[in-house]
């Protein structure tokens, strides 16, 4: 039997980052060089990167964490992140109609409670497709 193997994967490694724009559980917050070292609880949103020469970088997270730490370097662990322009507002809406279906319906408490944690997801991220 294979051991687990514990995987990090960056979506985003850059020297030019002047802003990180999180969702952090107590508010939205940015982290900008220099930032008090802190370990923030992320809900599902949006990170924005904001670089040097004004440009910005936009993905999804479905939730993790933030961790700066005292040398200006943000981490962030999540279980899901995507560029927000992977994403379609039709596809979502026809996906939350779907959870929407399995959280009010008769399922396994399992099955029933996988779907509200989908819906709070995907609600989310319908609101930053607006």
């Amino acid at each position: 039997m294979p051991s687990p193997v514990s995987l990090a994967y960056s979506i985003y490694t850059s020297q030019g980052v002047v802003q990180v724009n999180i969702p952090a559980e107590s508010g939205a917050m940015g982290v900008l060089a220099n930032h008090v070292p802190s370990i923030e609880q992320l809900k599902p949103g949006v990170i924005e990167i904001i670089e040097e020469n004004g440009s910005t970088k936009q993905f999804f997270l479905s939730g993790g964490f933030a961790t700066v730490q005292p040398n200006s370097v943000l981490s962030i662990n999540a279980v899901e992140g995507y560029p927000l322009e992977d994403f379609s507002a039709d596809a979502v809406r026809s996906q939350i109609a779907e959870a929407q279906k399995v959280a009010s319906g008769s399922g396994s408490e399992q099955d029933i409670a996988e779907a509200k944690i989908e819906l709070e997801v995907l609600e989310s991220l319908q609101a930053v497709l607006k």
